[in-house]
Formats: structure tokens, sequence, C-alpha cells
């Protein structure tokens, strides 16, 4: 049914973007609120670009209190949290470690994979619309292995994970990994590889579905902050903001990593840590790849973006810091020479690195659907290292409960209200 009421939109990222567009789609008037100027960088830009069906494991996976405790104490680790007195970090941290077991892994492996496997089938759908503009390339990721028992883990830890929920795992050894790969010389025992998964350049995806949206009516307030709130009756009544009072009948937060204190005054809590990003992205590389690839072992993504090849990785919880530590820039390129014996430090001299903030929850799952006791107020949210592959389902899905419909996938385990 075609919608003739407004909603306000709070946060202009790739969610924010996506929910726009399907609420767009279907009839709303739609204003989105950015607090940054149009074609500022955003969490999105900077990230492996993945299309992700095969992330079917939660961040919050068996082992991980054990090694996060270890990788505390080094701020070179893959998963480094700077100690400090904070007590939204400590409950954080208490939740994340309720997580960490064998039972939230499987019950979350099911749902991962609906909205891992929704948002690749928009992604190609929105690629037929736009002709392309963003790269969308389908050529499935591949799991580097260096080490014969971490490609012997992985066959029995996320290869049989993915293969139980319906997602294609094949493991490869490194003949058969050097042939799906030939333009780069590889270190390796071998390959988990996933025949799905696909990739796109995400600075192109972004301007390209602004435009769109611009094209179907989409209203847009730029450099605008959100700052409070009017409640009444149980329902928000007005949204406060650098450009005024905003009024209309739905909203929706998408402020990615700071969405918990954009509702602090609605005495809404949404458990959720910055996880700071890098990459380092090089203009003419030596490397001529077809897929994204994962460097197991050093935890850095590795994906071709046209005449471009991208290394990123790393998760450090220390708040939005601004502060780049050049220890875990140093990390990813190790990583990078590790895994290609042909790569040089030079091959990275001059290359700035970006750093984006991750919004992650203690569960490793989205916060999407209705927020607290505020009937008109909803949120997509806290999707860790997967806001660009769920960005596209978690827009249908934010529509699809504004419209009052039965949410194309399972929202029980998403509940934005579940540690309330």
């Amino acid at each position: 049914m075609r919608q003739s009421k407004s909603v306000i939109i709070c946060g202009g990222g790739v969610i924010g973007l996506s929910c726009a567009y399907y609420l767009a789609r279907e009839g709303w008037r739609v204003t989105l609120v950015e607090r940054n100027a149009e074609g500022t960088d955003s969490c999105a830009h900077g990230s492996a670009g993945y299309i992700s069906p095969s992330h079917v494991e939660p961040i919050s996976a068996p082992g991980m209190v054990w090694k996060g405790l270890k990788w505390m104490m080094s701020s070179r680790s893959p998963f480094y949290i700077k100690p400090r007195l904070d007590s939204d970090l400590i409950r954080w941290g208490w939740l994340f470690a309720r997580h960490c077991t064998e039972q939230h892994r499987r019950r979350s492996a099911p749902v991962l994979r609906d909205l891992c496997l929704g948002g690749r089938k928009l992604f190609v759908e929105l690629s037929d619309i736009t002709g392309d503009a963003f790269e969308l390339k389908q050529e499935g990721l591949l799991n580097l292995c260096q080490l014969p028992e971490t490609l012997d883990k992985y066959t029995h830890g996320l290869a049989t994970l993915c293969n139980e929920v319906g997602i294609e795992a094949r493991v490869l050894d490194a003949a058969q990994t050097a042939a799906l790969e030939p333009g780069a010389k590889l270190k390796v025992a071998g390959a988990i590889y996933f025949p799905i998964d696909a990739h796109i350049s995400p600075r192109l995806f972004v301007p390209a579905l602004t435009a769109l949206l611009k094209d179907m009516g989409v209203k847009f307030s730029w450099n605008t902050s959100v700052y409070g709130w009017r409640a009444e009756d149980g329902r928000i009544a007005g949204v406060s903001t650098t450009a005024g009072d905003l009024v209309a009948d739905e909203y929706v937060l998408a402020g990615g990593s700071w969405s918990p204190s954009m509702v602090r005054d609605l005495e809404i809590k949404l458990p959720m840590q910055a996880g700071k990003g890098y990459s380092l992205t090089l203009e003419r590389p030596r490397l001529q790849l077809t897929k994204s690839l994962i460097l197991t072992e050093r935890r850095v993504a590795v994906t071709p973006m046209g005449d471009k090849l991208r290394f990123g990785g790393t998760m450090e919880i220390s708040g939005h810091s601004d502060t780049v530590r050049p220890e875990r820039v140093e990390q990813i390129i190790a990583g990078a020479r590790a895994f290609f014996p042909e790569m040089t430090a030079a091959d990275f001299a001059g290359v700035k690195p970006w750093f984006g903030y991750r919004p992650v929850s203690p569960d490793g799952l989205p916060y999407i659907g209705r927020l607290g006791r505020y009937a008109n107020l909803a949120t997509a949210s806290g999707h860790a290292m997967l806001g660009l592959t769920m960005a596209p389902v978690s827009g249908l899905l934010i529509a699809e409960v504004l419209a009052g419909r039965k949410p194309s996938v399972d929202l029980s385990l998403l509940n934005p209200n579940r540690y309330a």
C-alpha cells in the first residue's frame, strides 16, 4: 500500500540512505538529517566494501573473551580495547562476555545469514537500477590461511557452520587457491572459498544512492545535528536540530556509533561501542586481484576496487578518538607483506591511512525495530563490521516495520529494546 506519511531519518550513512530509499520507494515523504556536509567521509567510505553472506559468525564468538583479554595488553593486536574507566564500556564488556558462547553463535548464524543474503540480493537490484554505478563484483571471497592448523580450524569451524546454514564454503589447498588468484604470488597453506560473496566500491555507492534519492524527492538537511527530542503521550512529537525543530509522523534513528548519545535524553539504552577500523588504499598496486580476500591470521581484509587495491582491518575500542595509532597501521602493512611476498614497504609509502567508527553491539547483532516506549520511533543501528552488507536489507526492514507489515527477516534477536 502506498504511504502518504512523513518520516525523518537521523543519520546519513549507508544505513540512513538505505532506509530513505526503501521508505521513499513506498511513497513516504522522507527527510534525511545528517550532521556532516554532503560528500563527507563516513564509516562505509573506507571499508573493505564486502557484501558477505559468509559472515554468519557474530563478533562475540566462543573464545573471544580470553583472546580479548590477551589482546588488550597490546595496541598492535587485531582487537584492541583501550583500558579506561567508562561505565558504558564496562557494561558493554560484561554483555559481550555473556554472549561469547557456542549457543549464541549457533542461534545468531541463521539470522546473520538471512540479513546478509537479503542484502546481497538487494545490492544486485540496486546495481541494475543504477547501471552498476558502484562496481558490484560477484567473484566470491577467499579466507587465506598461512598455517595448516589455521586452515584445519576454519575447516571445522566457520566453513562447517556456513555449510550447515546453507552458505557454500569450499576448502582449498595452496594450488587450488593460487589457481583462483593467478595475479598474485601467495604464501598460504590453503583457503576457505565462499563463492556467493561479493564486493563493491563504497566510495561510488554512497554518491550513487544519494543521487537516486534526490531523483525520488527525498529532502536532505546536511550540516544538521540532532540534540534533543520532544515527546508527548508515548510518541515523538518533534526532533530538535541545529536547523530548528523538525516534525514528522515517524522517526528513524540511523546514527551509527553516535546513535546511543542521540537518544540518551529519551532514557533509551543502546549498548554500543565505536570500533575504529583502518584502511590503506593503493592507487597503483602491483597485485592484480579479482576476489576479496581475508588474511586470516592477520585479520586483514583485501579488496580490489577498480584499478585500486584496499587493505583494511583491526578493531580498536577506544571511543571516538581521532588519534591514528601508527602501530595499528603498521600491522596491516606487515600482514600484507606476510601473505604477498612480492610486496615491500615501498608499496605503502606515502599512502594516507583512513579510519572510521563501526557501531558495535555487545552481541554482534544489529538493532532493528521500534525503540523503547515511543510508538513512532525506530532504529537501524549497531551493525559492526557488516554495515555495508546489511544496509539495503536494514532499509527494507525499517520500511516494513513502519508500514506495519510482517518483516521479511525474523527480528526477534534484533529487538533494539533487548538491553533496556
